[in-house]
């Protein structure tokens, strides 16, 4: 019996497992003094500048330090307090003034204080972002701060993944970093999870979430969540909005603004600059900087995912001397996330982006920001040049604005407080790839497809967008941007017609009546009187038997009567307005049904003014009355179906045809017997075929194997004849061949001699083959032939010792 208190392991359990066995909520941790610290804050009135003047728990010290956050931000110094003490909060900051930390430190320290802890708790903290690639690295900052000694379990949710990996983790979660798309798909779907006990809910960029992209899944999330509960909204543009604050069910929120007196919406060491450039020369500006900045890290932002894979292909076929990189939303997870780490890692690179790399993600030392297509409004522009200049560094933005675009956006960056200055291009550094991108699309038609994809999202972007007094689509050429981006041809665009088919579909039928007269057709019409609803609904036919295009049908009737008439005893002089069922022409379906019909009708044709042409090979003349029978006399294909078809004959020995398959009389075949007699008659008669058939066959069979072996002993005794003439030896006389008895074929015939003594038919020359060559060839067989010849007895003790070797 084993003592109690002994386990029966031989090595000591480590102090980390016994730790894991016991329940993760924490004894040692004072939580009292930390909610009382918490409570004596002032956020208003105090000034805290370090994250040690902060009462914050030992682990969150341990991993800030570990990270080396020591100083606090503007903004991290006036939430935080507020969120430690639980107050609703919307905060607004410029890009790169770290608003992660900002939500992330209260999330942790406000479960810490509650304990809220373990399995059994549930979920105590949401964050939502509006894309993955933000999600990703708000949970990346989440774990470096939460690691050294925290014990939440935290749990990120975004799209590409296993949903049900994500279902069996979920109901373990105390903290939540998701999408809204995923997160709401696991609240319908998911039956174990539970969002009733939560307690904080963090909406980073808050703008963009609230948008009307993510609308309608936020309102379905805020559905599920308990009223009770603390929200933080954070964004470089924060929405004051009094719908979107009352969708979120916030309590007093607090705003927390701390760059609103600032002359600059931007970071201040941000250099912000624009271009005039007409559309049609935007690649070549950009390929240009690109070859002059190619010691640079940049990032190059467009509006559709088409027209970022279409400049990433073809600058990649050019080789412009820097790396390469594209993301957009259509992309997979794994390959958004190559990318972006790629990016970060580099030291000089060039990312071909749309606005899903525009908001939150942290690139480090990004030089320049391009802005090759005008962003959609200023919010929008603060957010993709917030890319670069971040945590007080430098940086530069350059904007691409089309002449039609200047006055609109510099206004609206104006009244936003977006410093922007003019700047100019150096002509002598800007080089046109014009030729290139033809040259490359006539060659790849894959590219030149993509081009016209390109092309096709750019001008549907410029068309949707909202503020009509930037984006003026009629002053654009896009005849030339076409050309820019190396197409043959501008492609066509439903929306780009000029009929106004869009206001004539929802105009009333009477306006555009109205509309498409003339002045007296005007005065005529509004004399007329309102038709109602009942008058049009007795003005209606059906559309299949009774419309119009079904009353005139071929006149089939006796004397030009319609079938109508046949049937009701009317005609056409009775009245001429009851016409039914007849058709002035009939197409038939078939060419058989058309032949017929051109064959077969030729007197009622010609009397209707056809006239008679007889074509060779037909019985009966074809009609020609019209321009379509016309034509049949151009195609030989259609001419050789109106001939007669003929038929296929054999003749007997008496010289008869018969047709091949010919039937008997019955009393023909009655008379040779029952059938089964008759077929054993031809069962014998085609088995005495086949036998005599098979002794031919074996006879021609055994005849060419003689004759094949004829031949080979007449080469293998021409080719002997030659070597002993070569070797100057005398062959004895045929007549007095002594080794007659031993020869395999000792049967001569003076046909058998005559053909021995021709000399042998040499093979003609190839074209390639020269009379040197034929004698080198002709030399070496001979050698070979002589060393294998065999030498002839020439006296009688070499004849014995001959037949005693044969006879073994």
């Amino acid at each position: 019996m084993v003592t109690p208190g002994i386990t029966g392991r031989i090595r000591p359990t480590k102090v980390k497992k016994r730790e894991n066995l016991q329940k993760r909520k924490r004894d040692d941790v004072d939580v009292e003094k930390l909610e009382q610290a918490v409570q004596q804050l002032d956020p208003k009135n105090g000034s805290y500048k370090d994250f040690t003047d902060l009462p914050l728990s030992e682990p969150t010290k341990q991993g800030l330090k570990s990270s080396h956050f020591a100083v606090m931000t503007d903004v991290q110094a006036k939430a935080i307090p507020l969120a430690l003490q639980g107050h609703d909060i919307l905060g607004a900051a410029k890009t790169g003034s770290g608003k992660t930390l900002s939500f992330i430190i209260p999330v942790l320290e406000n479960l810490y204080r509650l304990q809220h802890v373990g399995p059994d708790a549930g979920l105590g903290a949401l964050i939502l972002s509006p894309t993955r690639e933000l999600a990703i690295q708000i949970f990346d900052v989440l774990r470096k701060i939460g690691r050294h000694g925290h014990m939440f379990a935290a749990g990120l949710l975004i799209g590409g993944k296993s949903l049900q990996d994500e279902r069996e983790a979920l109901a373990k979660m105390n903290i939540l970093v998701a999408t809204p798309g995923r997160m709401l798909q696991h609240l319908s779907q998911t039956a174990a999870f539970s969002v009733d006990d939560l307690k904080m809910l963090v909406l980073d960029e808050a703008d963009r979430i609230l948008d009307m992209g993510f609308q309608h899944d936020v309102d379905a999330i805020v559905e599920y969540l308990p009223k009770e509960r603390q929200t933080l909204l954070f964004s470089a543009t924060q929405s004051k909005k009094v719908s979107d604050l009352a969708r979120l069910s916030l309590h007093d929120p607090e705003y927390v603004s701390v760059h609103a007196q600032d002359e600059s919406a931007t970071p201040k060491g941000l250099t912000q600059n624009y271009i005039v450039c007409p559309l049609e020369e935007k690649m070549d500006t950009l390929w240009s900087f690109i070859q002059a900045s190619k010691k640079s890290k940049i990032l190059c932002f467009f509006s559709s995912a088409k027209t970022v894979r279409f400049v990433y292909e073809s600058f990649r076929h050019m080789q412009p001397g820097i790396p390469l990189l594209h993301i957009h939303g259509r992309q997979k997870q794994g390959a958004r996330l190559d990318t972006t780490a790629k990016f970060s890692a580099a030291k000089h690179s060039c990312l071909f982006a749309t606005d899903v790399a525009a908001r939150g993600l942290d690139f480090p030392a990004v030089d320049f920001v391009i802005q090759v297509d005008c962003p959609d409004d200023v919010d929008t522009y603060i957010h993709r040049v917030g890319r670069t200049a971040r945590y007080n560094r430098e940086g530069r933005g350059v904007l691409f604005l089309a002449p039609s675009e200047e006055e609109g956006m510099l206004k609206r960056l104006e009244a936003k407080k977006v410093p922007v200055e003019m700047i100019n291009v150096r002509q002598k550094k800007r080089q046109s790839i014009k030729d290139q991108l033809q040259n490359m699309c006539f060659q790849d038609p894959a590219l030149k497809y993509l081009g016209q994809k390109a092309f096709m999202t750019h001008v549907k972007s410029i068309y949707l967008q909202k503020d009509k007094k930037v984006f003026k689509l009629k002053e654009y050429d896009l005849e030339a941007y076409a050309a820019s981006l190396g197409l043959p041809g501008t492609p066509r665009i439903k929306f780009m017609k000029d009929d106004n088919s869009r206001q004539k579909k929802q105009a009333s039928r009477q306006t555009i009546d109205v509309s498409d007269s003339s002045d007296a057709e005007e005065v005529a019409k509004a004399e007329k009187p309102v038709r109602t609803k009942y008058d049009r609904m007795f003005e209606r036919k059906n559309q299949d038997v009774l419309a119009e295009h079904y009353k005139k049908l071929v006149r089939d009737g006796p004397d030009g009567e319609t079938p109508a008439d046949v049937f009701t005893g009317a005609s056409a002089a009775d009245g001429g307005d009851e016409d039914f069922m007849a058709v002035k022409r009939r197409i038939p379906a078939d060419d058989e049904e058309e032949a017929s019909a051109t064959m077969g009708t030729g007197d009622a044709r010609v009397a209707s003014g056809g006239r008679l042409v007889h074509v060779a090979g037909a019985s009966q003349p074809l009609v020609i009355d019209s321009n379509r029978r016309e034509k049949l006399l151009q195609s030989k294909k259609k001419l050789t179906r109106l001939m007669d078809k003929g038929k296929r004959l054999v003749y007997d020995e008496e010289g008869n045809p018969h047709e091949v398959y010919e039937l008997e009389d019955e009393a023909q075949y009655r008379a040779k017997g029952l059938p089964e007699e008759q077929r054993q008659k031809f069962i014998e008669t085609a088995r005495e075929v086949v036998q005599n058939a098979d002794v031919e066959d074996k006879a021609a069979a055994k005849a060419k194997r003689k004759d094949k072996l004829r031949k080979r002993k007449e080469r293998e005794r021409n080719e002997m004849a030659e070597g002993d003439a070569d070797a100057g030896v005398e062959l004895p006389d045929p007549g007095e061949d002594l080794l007659a008895n031993f020869r395999a074929d000792a049967e001569y015939t003076d046909e058998d001699d005559e053909e021995q003594q021709q000399e042998p038919s040499k093979k003609a020359k190839k074209w390639f083959e020269s009379e040197d060559e034929d004698e080198e060839k002709t030399q070496k067989r001979k050698k070979a032939k002589a060393a294998h010849r065999v030498e002839e007895p020439e006296t009688l003790e070499d004849i014995e010792a001959l037949a005693a070797g044969l006879l073994g």
